[in-house]
């Protein structure tokens, strides 16, 4: 029996083989080897070993750049490539980014391209593995993280290995959700009745659209009052981490991009709760330490349900913000900023979503401007002003 890829297969004799290629000087081309063993585990583990060593031979040979490249390609498993990968985002970049790529390595690629060389690696043979079950935004990050991985495998080998083709999501986004104008009010009625730090944590989300993670992170350090300033410097989320005795830890990062290190104005009303329940402590929500998210997400989903508002995660507060600023005149850019997006893209497509009395106002200029023409027309026209 074969296994597919790997040129490893199990003999008649009951040992199992594996072949891979190296360049012969004497015959000027390249040829086959063998390693042998017991078990199929076994004969992996050698042509892991070999490979590893030929890998740092080639560059050295010499023979044409096509053809180093054609020995590398065949000698090499996608899967090797992915741990290779994983070690230079783990020191390179946020650990919440690592832990991302790592789970959609382990989810959906490790097992599904186990047996496949890099040399294999075409757009239809992923279209085959990646299913179709899968959400939109999965089978985008994973052909994300693919092409990351075959990006480095060319930079870090000298090798040309093209890029995937984007998939073609068929899907559309779900619409996000708002809080009405008549939601708000039953919302901002509750919350300042019997003010209380997390009811305080919902306004203060409300009046500056901070992230969730930004909010439970935020120290008193963060706000100046003086000049009436907010700056985000970090966030905080729950993130899985190895040889822990919990699945995840608590914690805290930069902010989730550069845009997202950010000064955010505060209102008056911002700056009078702030100012009431301002303490010695650390952190503005949680004391001593960041503010458990998930402490977070309870207590406000919990306000929800006293006051009979639909159940929503506590993001909609972030759209509601970013909602009401494009309806009270803010322009995008200022917005976008204060929102911590690359670009107001973002903030148009994801975070505005005019309210049904923001369209109606502008129907109501169509039909100004169409009042305005016919005045003019009904001037010159006798038939018009004879309706």
């Amino acid at each position: 029996m074969a296994r597919h890829g790997e040129n490893i297969r199990k003999r008649k004799d009951g040992r199992w083989e594996g072949r891979y290629p190296v360049y012969s000087k004497e015959k000027e081309k390249q040829i086959y080897r063998s390693v042998y063993g017991k078990t199929y585990y076994e004969v992996r583990e050698k042509l892991t070993i070999q490979k590893n060593q030929l890998r740092h031979e080639w560059k050295s040979l010499d023979i044409s750049r096509e053809l180093q490249e054609k020995i590398f390609i065949n000698n090499i498993m996608l899967t090797d490539i992915i741990q290779e990968w994983l070690k230079t985002v783990k020191e390179k970049r946020k650990p919440s980014t690592y832990v991302k790529y790592r789970l959609i390595c382990r989810n959906h690629l490790e097992e599904n391209f186990q047996d496949i060389m890099l040399s294999e690696i075409t757009d239809n043979l992923v279209k085959r593995r990646v299913s179709d079950t899968l959400s939109d935004s999965v089978r985008k990050s994973i052909y994300c993280v693919l092409n990351q991985i075959l990006r480095y495998a060319s930079a870090q080998y000298s090798v040309k290995i093209p890029a995937l083709e984007k998939p073609i999501l068929e899907g559309k986004n779900r619409p996000v959700k708002v809080f009405s104008k008549k939601e708000q009010k039953v919302l901002f009625s509750a919350l300042y009745e019997e003010i209380n730090p997390f009811k305080m944590a919902i306004l203060l989300c409300l009046y500056t659209g901070l992230r969730l993670g930004e909010l439970c992170s935020l120290k008193w350090e963060d706000i100046d009052f003086e000049n009436k300033i907010l700056t985000v410097n970090r966030t905080v989320q729950r993130l899985y981490v190895d040889g822990c005795k919990t699945k995840t830890v608590l914690v805290e990062t930069e902010p989730k991009s550069e845009y997202s290190r950010r000064e955010i104005p505060l209102a008056d009303a911002a700056l009078d709760l702030l100012l009431k329940f301002g303490t010695n402590r650390k952190y503005v929500f949680g004391g001593d330490k960041p503010l458990e998210p998930r402490t977070m997400q309870y207590h406000f989903k919990k306000i929800l349900k006293k006051v009979d508002l639909p159940n929503q995660h506590f993001h909609v507060l972030r759209h509601t913000f970013s909602t009401n600023c494009i309806a009270g005149g803010v322009d995008v850019k200022s917005l976008s900023e204060m929102l911590g997006h690359s670009d107001v893209k973002i903030t148009l497509n994801r975070y505005v979503h005019p309210s049904i009395d923001t369209k109606r106002q502008n129907i109501n200029v169509l039909l100004s401007f169409y009042g305005q023409i016919y005045g003019q027309a009904g001037q010159k026209n006798p038939i018009i002003n004879s309706f």
